[in-house]
């Protein structure tokens, strides 16, 4: 049993910081207190009959900290903190400083030479280019998602279908201002319900000073980014969206900080949250820096910052960035330029630790939430159970898959035989982990040209293709995520500054795209055999894999009561007459879904009666049926159900 919570001195100091229990101090410098932003920071208060502000920061090498604002000039030496004996943590309670004041630290560090400092668990920062942290409050919003909350469930045999959204770009108002996270509530959550997504998944929220690094890389990592709004403004976004049936799923930057001087770079005087070596701190590709993570105050402030986001915000769940760079300690870099560990290897060994525990932490407090880790190698035990050497994520990006099938659709249609086995091999190691197949933000942008313009072929062949690449997606084992202007074919690729191009639907071919990527959604959350065996080999079955000549795939989805769908791809612009297949069960079948219907912007080759088998042996199996393959496109069939036979008259 812990000990009970108890002031930690009687002096004059410690009835200076006398609000910071030793409880707090103890679990925070054992990397355990999962909670620490709740004496962290600023936090506005009453001690002895006066309002104000209580401050706390951990700056172990500091010969002196003191709290800089307008008050005083942005000179920290007439408001000291005071050091909490042998805790590296200063405290102080300020009278009279209110909600909204703009604050930073004034530091000593240890060589003598005085800085200012944003503080790393403020939860508001002032508005870039400005980089002072903001006295901020949390309280004050009335949620109403208490019932979506109660229906929680374990996601594995459930349909998850998440748009990926950043909010500066997804639209903007006229004159290139960004909207509220109120007026995106107002907008996006109706979009997103007649869309038939499941799931938001909302690019960094955290404070970033520069816009372009998409808030990737970051300084304040409490602070809800000012761009859109305060903290209840959000709040209110969460709760919309949450009364709509649609979960949110936050990107998490644990892996590397900016270096920005305001931020958590040599933060007292000395590497404080990132490693002291530098061939383990520095990440060269990204110009940013590497959390210590065997350290335990930095275990501390990165695993109650993931509660945070949940416990504050309501989020359902992280996409963990980067995972990859944390595991690896020569990530992107040569032989001589990073340090091995102890055992010769490559595995930053700390790193995998913190990551069991964030896991174990977050499910302890949030069982059905969803960890998703956006791992790039083929690192095992992603998703694996911790007590079983995994890391204990329940997702993984399955980034395999999407490589091998934009590297497929960007061939062009002569080469696409040879090239067969990128559509083939991804299913043998697709249930090797839980899966997200992503088509994400990272895949349409730097010169990559959006998924429209990476299609082969004329400008309706693209469409074409593109229908085919998301009917692949939806129809293959794995949950989904598709990058916002995917659905309607954003031409242009991504431009991280500007809104997407909303006018193309005045264009008959994109809005056609747009309504198929629709229905195509909204099929997905009807047939069970889509999403409810995700994760095992039951829900899947190759009818062939084999015809790479003519580039055609064809296998079953099935759900947990043996109801399938008979899934055909043609990647090839050309249609296939008299199409053969095996089929398992005989009798009728009816085509549920066509990408080349026309008001999806097809030719309309479709199949409007009832296919039946015959006793022809093929594939496998003792019965076939034959169907027409309209060009580069997917025709799903489902068995109809046998009409109930008549009794006879007794």
């Amino acid at each position: 049993m812990k000990e009970q919570a108890q002031p930690i001195h009687n002096s004059a100091v410690a009835r200076a910081t006398g609000a910071v229990l030793s409880q707090d101090i103890y679990l925070f410098h054992e990397g355990t207190h999962y909670n620490a932003y709740r004496f962290m920071g600023s936090h506005i208060t009453e001690e002895n009959g006066e309002k104000g502000v209580r401050f706390t920061v951990w700056a172990p090498n500091a010969l002196h900290v003191g709290l800089a604002a307008d008050m005083n000039h942005w000179s920290g030496q007439t408001h000291s903190l005071y050091k909490i004996p042998e805790s590296g943590l200063w405290s102080r309670f300020f009278a009279g400083i209110t909600e909204g004041t703009f604050y930073k630290y004034d530091i000593t560090g240890p060589d003598g030479k005085r800085f200012l400092k944003a503080d790393p668990f403020a939860v508001r920062a002032e508005l870039r280019p400005a980089t002072a942290s903001v006295v901020g409050s949390l309280n004050g919003y009335k949620w109403s998602d208490s019932a979506w909350r109660r229906k929680k469930r374990e996601p594995y045999n459930r349909p998850i279908n998440i748009y990926e959204i950043h909010l500066g770009t997804w639209r903007q108002k006229e004159d290139g201002s960004f909207y509220t996270y109120r007026e995106i509530a107002d907008l996006l959550v109706p979009y997103i319900q007649e869309m038939g997504y499941t799931h938001i998944e909302i690019m960094p929220l955290s404070e970033h000073p520069y816009d372009l690094s998409w808030g990737y890389q970051l300084t304040g990592y409490f602070a809800l980014t000012s761009r859109y709004g305060c903290p209840q403004d959000f709040m209110y976004f969460v709760d919309q969206c949450h009364q709509a049936g649609i979960g949110v799923i936050l990107d998490w930057v644990p892996a590397h900080f900016a270096k920005d001087a305001h931020g958590l770079r040599l933060f007292d005087g000395s590497p404080l949250f990132e490693y002291a070596d530098p061939l383990t701190a520095e990440k060269p590709g990204w110009g940013t820096l590497t959390f210590d993570f065997g350290k335990p105050e930095v275990r501390s402030f990165l695993i109650s910052n993931a509660l945070f986001w949940m416990d504050v915000y309501h989020i359902d769940g992280l996409r963990v960035d980067a995972v990859t760079s944390m595991l690896r300690l020569d990530f992107e870099k040569e032989e001589g330029s990073f340090n091995r560990n102890a055992k010769g290897g490559i595995e930053n060994e700390e790193a995998i630790s913190l990551l069991q525990q964030l896991n174990e932490t977050i499910f302890n407090d949030y069982p059905y939430a969803l960890m998703m880790a956006e791992e790039s190698s083929a690192w095992p035990g992603i998703t694996r159970m911790t007590n079983e050497g995994g890391l204990g994520f329940n997702y993984k990006w399955n980034m395999g898959w999407m490589n091998d099938t934009l590297k497929y659709m960007e061939t062009d249609f002569s080469e696409r035989p040879r090239q067969h086995n990128l559509l083939t091999f991804p299913i043998y190691y697709a249930y090797s982990e839980n899966f997200t197949l992503p088509l994400s933000h990272d895949e349409v942008v730097h010169g990559k040209k959006s998924l429209l313009d990476k299609m082969p072929g004329s400008y309706e062949q693209k469409f074409a293709g593109l229908r085919a690449l998301l009917g692949y997606q939806m129809t293959s084992p794995g949950k989904k995520l598709l990058f916002m202007g995917g659905e309607f074919g954003q031409f242009i690729e991504w431009r991280d500054e500007e809104a997407l191009d909303w006018f193309l639907l005045d264009y008959d071919s994109h809005r056609k795209l747009h309504r198929y990527t629709a229905a195509l959604n909204h099929l997905y959350l009807q047939e069970k055999a889509l999403w409810e065996q995700d994760h095992t080999w039951e829900g899947y079955q190759w009818i062939s894999p084999e015809d790479d000549a003519q580039s055609v795939i064809s296998f079953v989805r099935k759900g947990r009561k043996g109801n399938g769908l008979i899934v055909l791809l043609n990647f090839q612009p050309v249609q296939r007459m008299n199409y053969r297949i095996g089929v398992e069960r005989p009798g009728s079948y009816t085509e549920i879904f066509n990408s080349d219907q026309e008001e999806f912007g097809g030719s309309g080759l479709v199949h409007t009666e009832v296919l039946r088998t015959v006793k022809m042996p093929w594939h496998g199996q003792k019965q076939s049926l034959e169907l027409t393959l309209p060009p580069l496109g997917m025709v799903i069939l489902k068995k109809t159900a046998a009409k109930p036979r008549r009794r006879k008259p007794q």
